[in-house]
């Protein structure tokens, strides 16, 4: 459980990383950030390794389908961490109060990564489903499920409401 909360934190500071490297600055932060990202990367990577119990066959099919899904998932968060700094930068100039149309347009890049990351976890379901057994399958898309929706709580939890 202590990894699984690590782990939540990192990928949460990933996806808002735009905006702590926007407020710290500085080579010495991309630094920091880039050791954080290959730390929430090995333990993502070892907790599911933990709950998956594949055979050899089976590992051999699954971990380069985990590493491309891994990568288009970090363009998801890269285009989340844009919405989430254009979002701030906003919410700062205009004192808590965002304009119709930056909202508008906020709201439409937001619902437009909630449709991608969908399209792109079940394309990825397809493609580890013929290589494992449905239930491998399933198990692997609920630990997916589980930690983007703890990583969501923690953004929900953060981000100010648009007024």
């Amino acid at each position: 459980m202590q990894l699984v909360t690590a782990l939540v934190c990192g990928l949460f500071v990933l996806v808002t990383s735009p905006v702590l490297a926007q407020e710290a600055g500085g080579a010495s932060q991309a630094a920091n950030m880039d050791i954080l990202k290959e730390k929430v990367k090995v333990d993502k990577k070892l907790l599911v390794a933990e709950n998956m119990a594949l055979t050899d066959t089976e590992a051999k099919a699954f971990w380069p389908l985990y590493e491309a899904y891994q990568m288009d998932l970090n363009q998801l968060n890269n285009q989340l961490g844009k919405v989430i700094t254009d979002y701030a930068s906003a919410h700062n100039e205009g004192k808590g109060m965002i304009k119709e149309d930056t909202a508008k347009k906020l709201l439409n890049e937001a619902l437009s990564i909630d449709e991608a990351e969908v399209k792109l976890k079940r394309s990825y379901a397809e493609k580890v489903g013929k290589v494992l057994p449905a239930t491998k399958t399933a198990r692997y898309i609920q630990m997916e499920n589980k930690i983007r929706a703890l990583i969501k709580f923690e953004l929900a939890a953060n981000i100010p409401l648009v007024y």
